[in-house]
């Protein structure tokens, strides 16, 4: 398929994205604000546009939102929260029908690491410690490293009013390689980093001296309840490190819908996923063929089912893929 579909009314199509994507990425938009985007096809042949099929990115929570008919789909990140939701835990109270379309494939975990001159080994250590430390993390209050910290919290008894009331500090950043955490970590005036996106600041907080701190098998088996999955931080890509350590796995970016929604819709846009593969910005180190997107792998952990049609299409289509 041609990158751009030919007739004026796509190029117009284009540049509206374009626009978009402008404003939604200005860096001067603090998370939270308007940094999300809704992608809707209709018909604009009336006096109303007539919307069809309704996309967005946003936050775990707009799970609501799919369910109750607001958009069709939506992308989370990561899986683990699409499973809260699927299982009524967590920050969701009640089970919410959600079905996955597709997972785009993201290899990412999430890590706590300290400065080495504390002497912490484990977050037992801090919590015995009570000492007043500097913590760095996502300023986005619906941000899922926020739901996972709470949780994690939790297991040990305490919240992050806990840090401060030992005489500690939180600094709020936006991205995972905030300039403020870097140069925070560059001059020893940040204790603690909670966070995913370890690709964009981890190995810069290994050469400052910092090192991940190690969880009560205890602390694994509780965040798994709610659906997080505990996976290996390796040697093999940062080798700064002493050994593994085994964190919260932050992967799979699923694309998930209502179970009520239309089979043949969720077909269709299987199907684009086949038509414009070449289009989308596939992670380059973690992408290893269109075939991974419908089913389980270390980029794509699931626990929640595929939607009907999406399954559907899948086995009609499977054989194709792994040629």
């Amino acid at each position: 398929m041609e990158p751009l579909p030919r007739g004026a009314n796509f190029r117009r199509a284009k540049f509206l994205w374009e626009l978009g994507l402008h404003i939604a990425g200005n860096p001067l938009t603090p998370y939270g604000g308007n940094r999300d985007m809704r992608i809707t096809v209709g018909s604009g042949s009336n006096e109303h546009f007539q919307p069809s099929l309704r996309l967005a990115t946003g936050s775990a929570i707009l799970a609501h939102d799919v369910v109750g008919g607001g958009v069709e789909m939506a992308f989370v990140n990561p899986s683990a929260m699409l499973t809260q939701a699927y299982r009524g835990v967590g920050v969701f109270k009640e089970k919410l029908p959600v079905r996955i379309i597709a997972s785009y494939p993201s290899d990412d975990q999430f890590v706590i690491a300290a400065k080495k001159s504390l002497g912490f080994h484990s977050f037992a250590d801090v919590k015995a410690a009570k000492a007043p430390l500097r913590i760095s993390i996502r300023e986005d209050p619906t941000h899922s490293t926020l739901v996972l910290i709470e949780q994690l919290l939790a297991f040990y008894g305490m919240q992050l009013a806990d840090f401060e009331a030992w005489g500690g500090s939180v600094q709020l950043v936006g991205g995972p390689m905030d300039k403020r955490r870097l140069d925070a970590m560059a001059e020893g005036t940040i204790d603690l980093v909670f966070d995913e996106g370890i690709g964009a600041w981890l190995h810069e907080a290994l050469e400052a001296d910092l090192i991940p701190l190690d969880l009560d098998p205890a602390a694994f088996a509780h965040l798994a309840s709610f659906g997080w999955r505990k996976r290996a931080v390796t040697k093999k890509w940062f080798p700064q490190l002493q050994r593994d350590y085994d964190c919260i796995d932050f992967s799979g970016w699923p694309l998930y819908a209502s179970a009520a929604l239309p089979d043949d819709v969720a077909y269709d846009v299987c199907g684009a996923f086949l038509a414009r593969q070449n289009e989308m910005p596939w992670e380059a180190r973690t992408y290893t063929g269109l075939d991974m997107i419908w089913n389980e792998t270390f980029a794509t952990p699931r626990d929640v089912p595929l939607h009907p049609g999406a399954e559907r299409w899948y086995k009609e289509h499977a054989a194709e893929l792994t040629r």
